[in-house]
């Protein structure tokens, strides 16, 4: 891994009137894209990024994301799939500059940067490859052809952040290979990672704090942490089990698959448009006309916003929320997150 990042014409990095190829309707990730069965996947995506040794170091460093975990995830949602629904570069470009001060000294001297190619890269591999692990797991599996053209579109959607593709791997069999390397060979246990897996300590999410109060919130969190952990462990591949200290019998794999098909079967009930994060939704209504193709982008609700001291870092995304005009009934007053 290097230990400086490279200036823009050493990456790569297109320029900022350079076209680009944005993903649309029609491309197998739109299809497959995680709707609100990525929760269930939340602790395996964050605890995955954070056993990267580099970047581990940076959120322990310089992330607030330990103080506002629910806040960081829930408004992180938003630019992370704009970069594959907003249909511009610029989406992808502004999650890159979030990283570009985050740097500093390893343990054993050497350097880390969050723009290290291999860093960044593995950040964005955990992104597009859950959306398989959840299918797998909690949704109709994916086609083997499907997820081939998903990994050759996660290279589109990586191109967009404006960063270098040394790291890519060319097919989707090769990128296996890599996932298992690093599950194998470069992961390590870190207390970001134990910091992540525990949720006991957190209090209700945001939505969540004007009608439960934070008795009931504490009674219930620690049966929400057991099956949280569980659901964790069976989507950990088993070097990564092996590496954290965790057990998984064959038992566990039933009832694991006994409860994907459940979840599976409850959200068939979901009308399809309220299974969807609201950014995508909004993608979606802007190419049927629901909402006008030039309206503002959907933003995270002020509730998601970072504290008053936090906000004009540049390591945030913090956006004013977007009020539209004429907002639909469904827009208003939505448990988005």
């Amino acid at each position: 891994m290097t230990d400086v990042v490279p200036a823009p014409a050493e990456t790569g990095v297109p320029a900022a009137d350079s076209p680009l190829e944005m993903l649309g309707p029609d491309s197998a990730t739109w299809r497959h894209y995680v709707d609100w069965r990525g929760m269930l996947i939340g602790l395996w995506s964050g605890s995955m990024q954070n056993m990267h040794p580099k970047l581990a170091a940076g959120v322990w460093d310089y992330s607030d994301f330990f103080d506002e975990r629910w806040e960081r995830l829930h408004r992180s949602l938003y630019p992370i799939s704009g970069v594959v629904f907003d249909r511009t570069p610029e989406t992808g470009r502004q999650v890159r500059d979030y990283h570009l001060t985050i740097k500093g000294t390893m343990p054993d001297g050497s350097r880390y940067h969050a723009l290290d190619p291999d860093v960044f890269y593995w950040a964005h591999a955990t992104f597009w490859y859950g959306n398989i692990r959840c299918a797998e797991a909690f949704g109709t599996p994916i086609s083997d052809a499907d997820k081939r053209q998903m990994f050759e579109e996660s290279r589109t959607w990586y191109s967009m952040y404006g960063v270098s593709m040394r790291p890519c791997p060319d097919t989707y069999e090769e990128f296996l290979e890599y996932w298992d390397h690093m599950c194998r060979h470069v992961l390590r246990d870190h207390d970001a990672v134990r910091t992540v897996l525990d949720i006991t300590v957190l209090p209700p999410p945001p939505w969540m704090r004007s009608w439960m109060p934070p008795w009931l919130w504490r009674r219930q969190v620690t049966v929400i942490q057991r099956m949280f952990m569980w659901i964790t462990t069976g989507l950990y591949d088993e070097p990564v089990r092996e590496l954290l200290g965790l057990t998984w019998t064959p038992a566990d794999q039933r009832r694991f698959r006994l409860f994907g098909r459940a979840v599976n079967l409850t959200m068939r009930l979901v009308p399809t448009r309220y299974r969807l994060h609201p950014r995508l939704r909004d993608a979606y209504d802007r190419l049927s006309g629901r909402v006008p193709a030039d309206a503002p982008l959907l933003e995270t609700p002020a509730r998601n916003l970072p504290s008053l001291g936090e906000r004009d870092k540049p390591i945030h995304y913090c956006p004013v929320h977007a009020q539209r005009r004429a907002q639909l009934p469904w827009q208003s007053n939505e448990v988005d997150d």
